[in-house]
Parts: C-alpha cells; structure tokens; sequence
C-alpha cells in the first residue's frame, strides 16, 4: 500500500492520465432531504432503491457506439438502502457532492506467474500446450477447504480440474472420470464456464458447468464437481459464451456471443429462474441485445482497428454486479491476439458504467513472456483472500510471426480488496457527502488508507445539519490502512438510534484514500456482501464474518 510520497505521485500522474476524476462540488439542495421513496407499483425494486423499467430486461434494437448513462446515475433513488454488502465508489451512484478526486486501479500480476502450466501428456497439444482458464471457473470450495479451478486442458480438448490449499500452488488429481488423468471431461470444446451453486436444493446439482460445442452449449449438474451429468442443450449461440449467477435477483444470467450489422461481436442476455429449464431460448434473437464495445474503447496504435467485445464473465461483489469486460483489439499477422481484461460495474446488473477505458488485467508487450497473447478472464470473477482480491487469467505466449497461441496458460493478478476506485486526498482537506441513505444494522465501517493523514466522518439529518453527538469534531479520527476500521464517536456507543432513518455521512480526508463505507449490525464488521467466487474465510457466498476475513491469510 503506497505511502504519503508515492501516494501523491500516483495522484498527479493518474490525473494527468485522465484518470484520476475530480467530481463538481455540488450544493447540497433541500429538496434532497425531502427523502421520500418512489411509488414502485408492480414495478421490481432491488436491494440498492433501483426500480426496473419494464419491460425487463429492456427490448433494443441496436447498441449506440457512443455510451449511454445508466439511468440510475442520472436519476438516482431519493434513499438507496445500504443493508446490503460494502459501498464502494466506481460511480457517482452513492455521492451528493465532493471535493475528493477518484482514481481508478489497475491489478497487478504475481510476480511468480504463471500459476498453472501445461503438463500432462493429454495437455500437449501442438503448437498449442494449454492448461488455461477460458472462463471456466476458479473458487474456494467452503465445504471441501479447498481451492478448486476448473480449466481447458489441451487446446480445446477437454475440461482438467485442479486444486490448491494455497491459490498458489496447484495440484492436478489423478481422477477416474477418464482414467489416470486429472480430466473431467474430454471432447473438443470452446468457451465454458463452471459455477458452484450453495442455493441448490438438489444436492446433485450443486456444480453447474456449461461448455459451447457446435453452435450450442450444453449444460452439465455434479455433485461434486468432477462427475458431471448432461442435463440439456440450448439454442443457437456464438462460441465464447457464458454464464453467471446474479444473487440480486436470483436469476441465471447467459452471455451469449452474438453479432449484429457492423459488428461480430456483442453480447445478448438471456435470464433464468431454472438453470436448466430456464436455458430455453431457440435463436439468438430470442435474447435481447445487452451490451458492446464502443467508440470509448482505444484502438492499439499498431493495429487502428475497431475494438470488440470478445467475452464479458460477471460475479457479484458486495453491493455491485462485477464485469470483466475481454476487449479484442484487434488480429495481428506475427502474434495471437492482444486481448485484455477491462472492468466495467452495474447496479442494476444489466446496465453498465465503464469509467475507466485502461486494461485492468493488460497483455504483455515482451515476446518470450506469457501473456504476450490473449489475456481472458476466469469465471467465478474474483476470490477474496484477506485484505486482497484474487484474479486468475488466462495468457497465450505466442508464436513469433504466428498469429498462434503457443503455450497457453494461468495466471494471477490481485488488487486491494475493494480498490477497484478510491476518493484522495492530498495535502488539504477534501470533503465527501454521501446521497441520502437507509440502514438498519449500527456501526460504521470504511476501508481507508489514512495511515499519513487522517479520516473523519460525521452524519446529516434531514435538514442538512450535523446529527449530535456524530459530529466531525466528536469523531475518532482514523490515522491507519486498513480494509475494515470502524467508525467511532466520543459520546455515542453506535448509530442504532439512525436506524430505519434517512441519513447523509460527510467524509473529511486529508492525505489519503477511501474506498467503501458500510454499516454492519455488530462490532465484526461483517458487510452481508456478495464474495464473487469466495475464500478461505467465508463459508458460503455472503460475508458473514467480517473482521476475521480481513486478516492476511497464512
């Protein structure tokens, strides 16, 4: 975590990069303590105050170039409910007025890459050795205390299976699916995807996995990840398709690789209650178009060409629905394909705000490296391990002079755990007033890197005044790193008494970061937010324990 000298050099350069986004100090209006909920009707409203249009998802008949605004940004609700998961600032969604400037981050690989490398006879396919996530599935089993990556072994030849204690170091279990082997499934095949479902009634459909053969996916339940049975086969879809789980709405949500006039590649969106009944959609024009790559996606300089959405993998994340946006960019003659991870973040889980056009997991640009090529994200999104996040790629080596993949493998990269975007500070003070907010659980909590400034917070009632004693004078000033501190004030035990009530929190940093605040019902700190695709800490797919999963793991 950077100190005060490399803190305020990440600052300037990121604001001379353009990434680093000073927000208008916006005067705070009466009219925005009238705090009074929207009329929904039958309407659905979901866990943040957002209502869905209808009909839902909505009916397009083209994707504009240009991006458009998610309407919840430009139209916020007049009280967004926080029960649920850490609040974290990639948008303007939860912000009245400041004088913080965000900045963006970027993961960083592991210095040890790559995790998983071809190396088993039946991974040797030339000139393409591969042992790589192509979506497919990386997560930490709660039940089994296991790390568990599923992967394509041999260029799309088969489905191997890995596990780890560490999420370092990986083993390859011998299996008798096809015997000496660690494969699960063998057969050409493209894109997959396998998710572990802990909602499932059937305990024999807790692992799903679809896999795209021929122009279709079929899709597979286990019971326990390594027997797998074919359940059905959908309708048309393009190669590179996915799917995920989005616990907001409890629905199966299909990625569908699609095309359109001026464009090969878009992504089409299908929903499901029913993982398997539900997958019914006959053509691809049964689903309804969702999202591209636009005019705000940079063309490589060698190449000048148009970029497109090659695969877009999603998990939910606290309080956000996570994208993992693979933009193409292009086909060069002399190396595979220079594809890279961007990020993109949906409250809504349909619409999307992409602020930041940098690659967040990047190609190399050195030959002889292993990601020289075609960097693809893993399914599962991320895993939480301490104060880090966990995110498994895939990367091609190459061939020089080839456009073919060569050694294909997997890699790591981490991030902060919540540092996709922080709020700075330099050395004045900069302020941060939250939109009005409704909680019921009664400690404050806020991952911040203050350890050479300092943090206080101080809450606003209806008319805009301090709510006594929670003032900023009375507030406990935070001076630490830390991804779970609470927030104390003398004079006051917790915000039980705020409870039910439309509240405002006032942020005053001086040299340093906020990432997320949230309010959890007990001094743990646990943030009742989505773990993407876990970790060791947590067993199931909400954060239960706070405190404890914020310590570095062993």
């Amino acid at each position: 975590m950077p100190k005060r000298r490399d803190f305020l050099k990440t600052l300037a350069g990121a604001a001379l990069a353009g990434t680093c986004l000073p927000l208008a100090p916006v005067v705070f209006p009466n009219a925005a303590f009238a705090w009074t909920d929207a009329a929904p009707g039958d309407a659905e409203t979901l866990y943040n105050g957002i209502v869905l249009s209808k009909p839902w998802p909505p009916e397009r008949t083209t994707l504009p170039r240009d991006p458009v605004e998610p309407a919840y940004l430009a139209q916020p609700p007049n009280v967004i409910p926080i029960d649920l998961g850490r609040q974290l600032f990639v948008d303007d969604f939860l912000i009245a007025q400041t004088t913080l400037k965000r900045t963006y981050h970027q993961a960083k690989y592991f210095d040890q890459n790559p995790v998983l490398k071809p190396d088993r006879p039946w991974e040797m396919t030339e000139p393409n050795p591969t042992a790589m996530v192509f979506s497919d599935g990386v997560w930490f089993d709660p039940r089994d205390k296991l790390f568990k990556m599923w992967y394509m072994a041999g260029y799309v030849a088969g489905t191997g299976y890995a596990t780890s204690k560490d999420g370092i170091r990986w083993e390859k279990p011998e299996l008798d699916v096809i015997a000496g082997t660690n494969l699960v499934q063998k057969g050409r095949r493209d894109s997959g995807t396998v998710w572990i479902d802990d909602r499932a009634d059937d305990p024999n459909q807790r692992y799903k996995m679809v896999l795209w053969t021929g122009g279709a996916l079929d899709l597979f339940t286990s019971a326990d990840g390594i027997h797998w049975n074919k359940a059905q086969r959908t309708g048309e879809t393009g190669d590179r398709t996915t799917m995920f789980y989005n616990p907001f709405r409890k629905r199966w949500i299909y990625s569908l690789r699609a095309g359109i006039e001026g464009d090969p590649r878009v992504r089409r969106y299908w929903e499901a209650e029913d993982f398997v009944a539900g997958a019914n959609w006959k053509e691809l024009g049964d689903a309804a178009l969702w999202t591209s790559a636009d005019n705000l996606d940079p063309q490589r300089t060698d190449l000048k060409t148009r970029p497109q959405l090659y695969n877009l993998d999603c998990a939910a994340y606290e309080s956000i629905l996570l994208g993992l946006f693979t933009i193409w960019r292009g086909q060069p003659s002399d190396r595979a394909k220079p594809n890279e991870v961007c990020l993109g973040f949906s409250r809504d889980g349909f619409h999307w705000s992409r602020p930041d056009r940098r690659p967040f997991i990047p190609v190399s640009e050195r030959h002889g490296d292993w990601n020289w090529g075609n960097v693809q994200s893993a399914g599962g999104g991320c895993l939480v391990l301490g104060d880090t996040l966990y995110f498994y790629c895939s990367g091609r080596a190459g061939i020089r002079g080839s456009s073919s993949s060569g050694v294909c493998s997997t890699g790591l990269a981490t991030l902060r755990r919540d540092g996709f975007a922080s709020m700075d500070a330099a050395d004045s003070e900069g302020k941060l007033t939250t939109r009005p907010v409704r909680f019921s659980g009664k400690h404050l909590f806020v991952n911040a890197d203050a350890d050479e400034g300092e943090l206080r917070v101080e809450a606003l009632g209806g008319d805009g005044t301090v709510i006594a004693p929670l003032s900023r004078d009375q507030c406990r000033p935070i001076r630490t790193d830390s991804t779970l501190q609470e927030v104390q004030w003398s004079g006051a035990k917790d915000l039980a008494p705020l409870a039910g009530k439309p509240v405002a929190f006032r942020f005053a940093l001086r040299r340093g970061s906020l990432f997320s605040f949230w309010i959890s019902p007990d001094s743990k700190g646990a943030s009742g937010g989505y773990v993407a695709a876990g970790g060791p800490a947590f067993s199931g797919p909400t954060d239960s324990v706070g405190r404890a999963a914020s310590r570095p793991e062993r």
